[in-house]
């Protein structure tokens, strides 16, 4: 039985110069290919734009209606089109035709109109012909005529004209690029020179470089840069702006739409621009075979949800899509959103984007692309990524896949390693341990709470008081009470981390290791992406490493943008471990006592390479005149039971008593020549004629407690002391603590009253004790915050006068303190 459909199609052809075939698709494959080459159509994404343009908004050109007949007939012989799909635009083609036309004759009018209009003279005779012939039939009643097919459409149901099965729905936004007519992807038909563009265009040469970038389109991509560009600018002046664009230099053309877009007050979003990009490249993957059919379903769903939370409708997705086409090629499109193309999605009675955005894709389809994003970043070196891309946001390109690390970025890791570190490949992956400082996360704490308490130690010291901007750094804490202050730490670490990774120099296993307890503390500590977030902007916004430059903004950034990596991080809390061991209160509280003699005092002493383990033994034995383990454990003993304040006791105490004595033993040095031991003496007869800082009057004894502290240190760094050998150091210089002073106070006056004693002959003796008391003033005042912990612990045996802090990373008491 004769189609009415197709038997009316082949005679429509006849207008297009085609010979009348009772089948209109019977051309040759590789002649139909050839000639969909001749008019314009390469692959099949061109094939849908023209087909789209026969169903325009407004009123179509009835010459493109009627190449669309061609342009099915072609598609189907050419096997790019099923024939299901192409029945399906043929009866939506006649229908329109039908309601418009009233009978043939009005048809052929308005194609000669047409024609005329396009300045169709002469060689045109053609089609009058076919025109003609056509109008015979029809009069004379043979074939399908206008009013039988008006009949036979009545009787049939509209039929797809897009894919609408659920798996195909997270492709449909790709029609911005190329509508998408079938339901299985074909590289030759679809995307010929995909692997060429993907080269050339995105430098990705094969899948893992494609997941690559599809997860850091997701995360990152072009908006990270505009966005942060666009938030310091809010906060700017009209001629710091100005300033701005001029110091763009080649990029000044993206400043200035920038400018334009506050200026014009335009909602300056523009995340589209990378998210629609994202299911433009899966779906290239998938044509190439790159990504298998749910993986690439998964990338673009997940695009999809994105895209859903951040727009409401069609219209403002294209038109952020425009305003970032706009800034990456520094040419004005956001005005654009209505016209050509994107006036066929919007408004075309065909589009393939007639369902609301939001109800694009459906909720377990959703939630398997969350699980399924989730994955390519369940391994804990994502979390160091993470971390370490806010100060380094190229990072985000090594997403998914692990890449061969670069020579030149391994060159520049291991130079910082041991430049900026001190961290040597001898020390082995446990040498990372010294930057684990959960004491320092301790003492922030601390001093948040007293500071939301107004119970922060008193300003004024014996020593002097802070600088005004100290003052602010620590009031400012009580802004962070209600954030615990391990991230502040934990960032910086993930960075080292990070670079002892690319240097390649320690082992990866163990590297991995650490990752992982560094995710177990995070999980535990932070219920999720946001509050992890929220806690490191408010830490970074009092405590910037480098002043008056802090990473809020972009910290700020991952925190509100959904696709950020920290929203899709494995969150799952796993059996707590901690990158480096914790030391107790009460511990912390012992080796605080080296004062500002040691000011990096923020977690346990760990054992140290060839190289900082030879400068401790050139310090020791120019300084201290040690060379073993033996002298160092003699001479701690000497420190704790006698020390240097009993020179001052036997040699210069009894002057204090006789002031006669004490002029004419001064004398007598000043009247000779002095050797180097007799000119220390004399300087410190001098002090004691003077009582410079107190000496006469203030006990010594924390110079040499301090001192004892500082050199077990080193000694536990060296290996020269063992774990109960140095505890054992510990709990005497505690004990001797407690017994000479009661504050941290009296102790940092003796201090500095040794300090200043026994400092030895020195042009530069006022800039040392003027930094040192600017030390001690850090130190017991908590202003910098960073400078030391006194201000944040009881002095051993003292009554607890701290408020408790909030958060669960702080350090354990014993079980004789309340705190």
């Amino acid at each position: 039985m004769v189609d009415p459909l197709n038997a009316w199609w082949s005679q429509q052809l006849v207008l297009c110069g085609w010979a009348f075939e009772p089948d209109p698709t019977s051309v040759e494959p590789v002649e139909a290919v050839e000639r969909l080459s001749r008019l314009g159509i390469a692959e099949r994404g061109e094939l849908g734009w023209r087909l789209l343009e026969a169903f325009p908004p407004g009123l179509p050109d009835p010459q493109q209606q009627l190449a669309a007949f061609e342009l099915l007939a072609l598609a189907v012989a050419a096997d790019w089109l099923p024939p299901t799909r192409a029945r399906a635009w043929m009866l939506r083609l006649a229908s329109t035709l039908q309601a418009r036309y009233a009978s043939l004759d009005e048809w052929l009018s308005a194609l000669r109109e047409a024609r005329l209009e396009q300045g169709w003279v002469q060689g045109d005779e053609a089609f009058a012909l076919a025109s003609e012939a056509l109008a015979r039939l029809e009069h004379e009643e043979c074939g399908i005529t206008w009013g039988l097919l008006g009949d036979y459409l009545a009787r049939c149901e509209a039929e797809p004209l897009w894919p609408e099965q659920e798996t195909m729905r997270p492709w449909l936004p790709r029609a911005l690029f190329s509508p998408l007519l079938v339901e299985s992807p074909d590289h030759l038909r679809d995307w010929p020179d995909a692997a060429a563009w993907l080269g050339e265009a995105w430098q990705v040469h094969g899948r893992d470089d494609l997941i690559r970038v599809l997860l850091w389109l997701a995360s990152q991509g072009h908006r990270y840069g505009w966005d942060l560009d666009v938030a310091r600018l809010l906060e700017q002046d009209p001629p710091a702006r100005q300033a701005w664009v001029t110091g763009l230099g080649d990029q000044r053309r993206y400043g200035e739409i920038v400018l334009e877009f506050i200026e014009r007050g335009e909602p300056l979003e523009w995340a589209a621009w990378d998210w629609l990009r994202l299911i433009d490249l899966a779906y290239a993957g998938l044509a190439l075979g790159w990504l298998e059919e749910i993986e690439a379903e998964h990338f673009a769903t997940h695009a999809c949800d994105l895209l859903t939370r951040r727009y409401s409708d069609w219209v403002a997705l294209v038109q952020a899509y425009q305003r970032g086409r706009s800034l990456f090629e520094g040419r004005r499109h956001a005005g654009e959103p209505l016209a050509g193309e994107l006036a066929l999605l919007l408004y075309s009675p065909v589009t393939p984007w007639q369902a609301p955005l939001q109800e694009l894709i459906g909720d377990a389809q959703r939630e398997s692309s969350r699980i399924a994003i989730r994955a390519w970043r369940r391994d804990a070196r994502h979390w160091v990524l993470a971390l370490a891309s806010v100060r380094e946001p190229e990072l985000l390109y090594r997403q998914g896949i692990p890449a061969e690390i670069p020579a030149a970025r391994r060159r520049d890791a291991q130079r910082y390693l041991s430049e900026t570190l001190g961290l040597f490949p001898d020390e082995g992956a446990a040498g990372l341990a010294r930057y684990w400082l959960p004491a320092q996360s301790h003492h922030l704490n601390q001093l948040a709470a007293d500071a939301a308490h107004n119970t922060l130690p008193p300003l004024v010291t014996a020593f002097g008081q802070p600088t005004a901007e100290a003052i602010r750094s620590r009031e400012a804490l009580k802004t962070c009470v209600r954030h615990a202050a391990t991230i502040h730490m934990a960032e910086k670490y993930a960075f080292y981390l990070l670079m002892a990774g690319d240097g390649g120099d320690f082992d990866a296993t163990a590297l991995a290791g650490l990752a992982q307890a560094l995710k177990s503390v995070l999980c535990h500590l932070y219920a999720d992406s946001r509050r992890l977030l929220d806690a490191w902007a408010a830490w970074e916004a009092v405590l910037p490493e480098v002043p008056d430059d802090t990473l809020v903004h972009e910290i700020r950034w991952h925190r509100d943008d959904p696709g950020s990596c920290f929203h899709w991080l494995d969150w799952q809390q796993t059996a707590w471990q901690e990158p480096g061991p914790k030391p107790t209160l009460s511990r912390f509280t012992a080796l605080s006592l080296t004062g500002p003699l040691n000011p990096g005092i923020w977690g346990e002493p760990q054992r140290e390479g060839v190289f900082e383990s030879e400068a401790a033994r050139e310090w020791l034995d120019s300084h201290y005149g040690l060379h073993n383990a033996q002298e160092l454990r003699d001479f701690l003993d000497f420190l704790l039971d006698a020390g240097d304040r009993q020179e001052y006791q036997i040699n210069y105490a009894p002057y204090t008593l006789n002031r006669t004595r004490l002029e004419e033993e001064i004398a007598i040095f000043e009247s000779g020549e002095c050797a180097e031991e007799e000119r220390h003496h004399l300087l410190r007869l001098r002090r004691v004629r003077d009582n410079d800082n107190r000496c006469n009057e203030v006990d010594m004894a924390a110079w040499d407690l301090a001192q004892t502290v500082d050199l077990a240190i080193a000694g536990r760094n060296l290996g020269w002391l063992d774990e109960p050998a140095f505890d054992d150091v510990l709990d005497r210089a505690v004990r001797e603590a407690q017994r000479h002073y009661a504050s941290w106070h009296g102790y940092a006056e003796g201090l500095y009253a040794g300090f200043a004693f026994f400092m030895g002959e020195t042009s530069e003796r006022e800039t040392f004790l003027s930094d040192f008391r600017e030390g001690l003033v850090a130190w017991l005042t908590g202003a910098p915050p960073l400078a030391g912990p006194w201000a944040s612990l009881d002095y051993p045996g003292a009554r607890p006068r701290h408020w408790a802090p909030l958060h669960i990373d702080t350090l354990t008491g014993d079980s004789k303190t309340l705190h």
